[in-house]
């Protein structure tokens, strides 16, 4: 039965390494014909199709009555993004990862307090409807400030204005294939999800740990691929505004919806007491990897990547 699984799980990581070529490829050009810039395509695009899976995922822990569940997906998801997702991207990128916009930098803040606001807010043990709304709030903050300034979507490459394509029926097929190709994801990384879960399952892994460490990297695949197909194709400005957007919509819209409609109480947040840990000091380590120099380099890279190693080790032996 795992032979079966292991088929599945290796069929899916190629399945999404493929649409995640369509994906660049494709938002490339919408961002070409919209006047955007790469980073806000990413964001709007990406991040909000790949963080889906969450949401689903929220609704039914919350309705089967292990919120934990969505708590660890959410937190586990954040430090893959954080560590893992930056620190391959940089590795196949050829000058690291470029974060020099203003854009990047204000959006760095706001990441860096999204990833931690959910952590200060569940101190009690809990969200409650007013921390739900403390977190949509925060959430529509940043994107009001993101559509309130026009430099945003004014498209800059490389220092000059590209010519850009005004085929209508060439923008609408590249919609289409970023809607396949992110579809594509999102069901191969379920599939992956699935196929951790049997793997879990068989040798008898908690489901806190399921969620911070095989949900969460489950649900991070897409934005991995992603980031490392942006880095091979020297898009590196997509990769942030993914990143960012799956650090910031799960840990604010996400969870503050759910906290708003089903208030989240956990009774064991001690087994999360690493996981805090870590969260924190990955979102610490990232915002000062894309401070410095405005520029993701491998030899952070491999910083970061230690980061995730030792959250890995941490998790898997505290168990």
């Amino acid at each position: 039965m795992l032979i079966y699984y292991l088929f599945i799980f290796i069929g899916c990581c190629a399945a999404i390494y493929f649409a995640g070529n369509w994906v660049v490829s494709g938002l490339s050009r919408i961002a070409k014909f919209l006047e955007w810039k790469e980073f806000t395509a990413a964001f709007f695009i990406m991040a909000m199709a790949a963080t889906l899976p969450n949401l689903f995922l929220a609704i039914m822990s919350v309705i089967n009555g292990v919120p934990e569940l969505s708590l660890g997906d959410v937190m586990g998801g954040n430090v893959v993004d954080m560590t893992l997702t930056v620190a391959l991207a940089a590795f196949f990128s050829k000058k690291g990862i470029d974060a020099k916009s203003k854009t990047v930098q204000t959006s760095l803040a706001f990441t860096f307090v999204a990833a931690i606001l959910p952590l200060l807010l569940l101190l009690d043990g809990g969200l409650s409807r007013i921390d739900g709304a403390v977190l949509l709030a925060f959430f529509f903050s940043y994107i009001y400030w993101l559509l309130s300034k026009k430099e945003h979507f004014k498209i800059i490459y490389s220092g000059h204005k590209v010519a850009l394509d005004k085929q209508f029926g060439r923008f609408m097929a590249d919609l289409g294939k970023v809607a396949a190709g992110i579809a594509v994801m999102m069901a191969m990384a379920q599939g992956i999800v699935v196929s951790a879960n049997a793997f879990s399952a068989d040798f008898n892994v908690a489901l806190p740990l399921v969620g911070i460490l095989i949900i969460g990297l489950g649900n991070s695949f897409p934005e991995i691929y992603f980031s490392i197909v942006s880095a091979r194709a020297n898009k590196t400005k997509m990769i942030l505004g993914d990143v960012m957007g799956a650090i910031i919509l799960p840990g604010t819209l996400v969870l503050g919806m759910v906290a708003l409609v089903s208030p989240i109480k956990i009774s064991g947040v001690a087994m999360f007491a690493a996981a805090r840990y870590f969260l924190f000091a990955a979102a610490i380590f990232f915002y000062i990897c894309i401070k410095s120099d405005q520029k993701v380099t491998k030899k952070e890279a491999v910083l970061l990547l230690s980061i995730y190693i030792a959250f890995l080790l941490t998790e898997i032996l505290a168990k």
